[in-house]
């Protein structure tokens, strides 16, 4: 699996329009389109690309254990990359994203830090089956006891 580069990083903020209104007045990112997400939140963009996700504090706990959220690479082959951590063990969390042709697989590092795998525009993986986007919750199915339930 050849990571292609990073996606974009996330930050938990207690008041998202102060936390955009910083980002684009200081930073000069642009807040845009945004999946419908069941949550608050806000994508900021650098010219076409959304580089930073906010997600307003709303008593989730389904993030990771540091200062940084998690860490998005853009990567292919998720059939493979799949095959690979279930071989090794490894907990993970296959979602998709609503309203994109994106999969992604949540691991964490020795850590703890929560790493988000994106897979765009591949055929969707069985894992998936059960998934609800709009609740980011699986059937509650878990493969040999390895994925984790949000």
């Amino acid at each position: 699996m050849p990571a292609l580069s990073l996606d974009h990083w996330n930050v938990y903020c207690k008041n998202l329009d102060a936390t955009v209104r910083f980002y684009e007045r200081y930073v000069g990112l642009r807040n845009g389109d945004r999946p419908p997400f069941p949550f608050p939140g806000a994508w900021l963009y650098a010219g076409d690309k959304a580089i930073l996700h906010l997600v307003s504090e709303t008593g989730r706990t389904d993030h990771g254990g540091g200062a940084i959220d998690h860490v998005a690479i853009n990567c292919s082959d998720i059939r493979g990359t799949l095959d690979t951590i279930k071989k090794d063990k490894v907990p993970f969390e296959v979602r998709k994203v609503p309203q994109r042709p994106l999969q992604q697989v949540f691991v964490h590092d020795p850590d703890g830090v929560m790493i988000e795998l994106n897979f765009w525009n591949e055929d969707d993986v069985a894992e998936l089956e059960g998934f609800d986007p709009m609740t980011n919750r699986a059937g509650a199915r878990k493969e040999k006891g390895l994925a984790t339930a949000r």
